[in-house]
């Protein structure tokens, strides 16, 4: 996992490099993009990529296209209009370090570069490749996915959803990107089967959900030091979550049952029986998936 969170750490720092783009402007998009994070979204391509046989080249311009994404939502979510917070990985949020507005445009910024990382000869894609990617990120973070879950979440301010309407916030909110991230990795191999793309897409889902989950028992168990955030900002801001929702106890136990269910997606990724999630080898990219599905239930920030 370190390999490759270094891997994607060397891919943006060379993507934002751009002289072209305005001094100011590209300052801040390497503060949110560059300031460390799990490259949790990054390392779902490249475990899911490499699980079917798809190659590095393509595989790097993906998983930045990823992080540009997650950077953007992230720079915008955290605005005043938004959730107004002042912290983020431990340091000022982007329009408390910069502005408004260069923080606005920052988040425009990296969002059309994910779309140009994609479609760039440099990316090792094929055309039919690049399309089918483009249309999945799209689909993923516009407004049938992580923009509606944005908005969906920003209506239910101060009120009780139910257990089924949170599952759709959330699904949508931050279970789309993860859910992307998987199967835009799978899209970069040359021959993935319709079996291998569903597990892989389930195994997502689940993960996706357990992740939204694992963040609303941090919002109450961590401290704003682990979190890097501000920790009970969902409770002030009077979100619905699955602790307030189902309890703590329960949220904790749904959350290890979709790990489980993730896990019982991965063996079925591997044409080669030969290979398991057992067989802790250092380049067996399905130890990898089941490493970040641990660290989605596991994690203390």
């Amino acid at each position: 996992m370190q390999e490759y969170q270094a891997r994607i750490q060397n891919v943006l720092e060379i993507t934002l490099s751009n002289s072209d783009v305005p001094s100011r402007l590209l300052e801040a998009m390497k503060y949110s993009t560059l300031s460390g994070g799990k490259r949790f979204r990054a390392l779902l391509v490249y475990a899911a990529g490499l699980a079917v046989g798809a190659p590095l080249q393509r595989l790097d311009s993906v998983a930045a296209a990823l992080e540009c994404v997650h950077a953007y939502s992230l720079i915008h979510d955290d605005l005043p209009a938004m959730d107004d917070d002042d912290l983020r990985r431990g340091q000022a949020t982007n329009h408390i370090k910069f502005d408004e507005a260069t923080a606005i445009l920052a988040g425009d910024a990296l969002q059309t570069l994910a779309f140009e990382l994609i479609a760039s000869a440099k990316s090792g894609l094929t055309d039919a490749q690049s399309r089918s990617i483009s249309l999945k990120l799209a689909q993923a973070s516009g407004s049938a996915g992580m923009v509606g879950g944005q908005i969906l979440d920003i209506l239910a301010t101060q009120t009780t959803l139910t257990r089924e309407a949170l599952e759709n916030v959330h699904r949508r909110k931050t279970g789309a990107l993860i859910n992307a991230a998987v199967t835009c990795g799978a899209l970069c191999a040359d021959n993935t089967s319709k079996n291998q793309h569903q597990a892989l897409s389930d195994y997502a889902d689940h993960i996706g959900l357990a992740f939204q989950v694992v963040d609303d028992i941090l919002d109450i168990e961590a401290s704003t030091e682990q979190l890097g955030k501000q920790s009970g900002a969902d409770q002030a801001l009077g979100k619905s979550t699955y602790p307030a929702l189902i309890g703590l106890d329960e949220s904790k136990q749904l959350a290890q049952s979709l790990y489980h269910q993730a896990i019982d997606c991965i063996n079925t990724i591997s044409d080669n029986k030969e290979l398991s999630i057992d067989d802790e080898l250092n380049n067996n990219p399905l130890s990898l998936l089941k490493e970040l599905a641990e660290l989605v239930v596991k994690r203390s920030y």
